[in-house]
């Protein structure tokens, strides 16, 4: 169920410190939950689907994932952390587990930026930037990856990123394997060259 919890909170686009504040769980409980390490009671459960606006039986894997009913009503933004409140986050898959994408937007920075913080978690990853310059910290290693620029990664090696600099925004997709699934290349073989 951890996976799928992940999955869901990312597709809401929120981080742990932001579904904290809405759901009252603090975020290292969130984390034990996401990563396995502890099991979620109903009453858990049910704040977070509340917040998520998905059903228990989307969050236990049951039902496919529905987009949100629009008579449902809007829902309430989840506070980001300081410096994420401009930051969008687009789901591009409908369902909950297995790899799964979403498109990040980083709003414009008007001077350098501190070094992202870094989580980690179970699972592996995988990002093209589409526009801009984006800083990714992956352990000790610090790139910055320009538009076409890909990178892959175990997310239990701690990670983050942020808009490398002035200039304007960024945007890049992820795919997320919360099992550890990576993506396949498959590509067909070369011609033999002519001698």
């Amino acid at each position: 169920m951890g996976p799928r919890l992940r999955a869901a909170r990312e597709r809401f686009g929120a981080t742990l410190t932001g579904v904290s504040r809405a759901t009252g769980i603090s975020p290292s409980t969130l984390s034990r939950i996401e990563t396995g390490r502890r099991k979620p009671t109903l009453e858990v459960l049910l704040r977070l689907a509340r917040t998520y606006g998905a059903s228990l039986d989307e969050l236990a894997g049951t039902t496919p994932v529905t987009a949100p009913v629009a008579a449902a009503g809007p829902r309430t933004p989840v506070p980001q952390r300081p410096g994420d409140d401009d930051k969008a986050v687009l789901p591009l898959t409908r369902y909950v587990g297995g790899l799964h994408a979403h498109k990040h937007v980083l709003p414009a920075v008007g001077a350098p930026p501190a070094r992202p913080r870094q989580v980690s978690h179970d699972g592996y990853e995988w990002l093209c930037v589409l526009y801009g310059r984006l800083w990714l910290a992956v352990g000790d290693q610090d790139l910055v990856l320009s538009a076409g620029d890909v990178a892959e990664f175990d997310t239990r090696t701690p990670h983050g990123v942020a808009n490398a600099g002035p200039g304007g925004p960024v945007e890049y997709l992820i795919m997320f394997g919360p099992q550890g699934e990576r993506l396949r290349p498959r590509t067909p073989p070369a011609p033999p060259r002519a001698r």
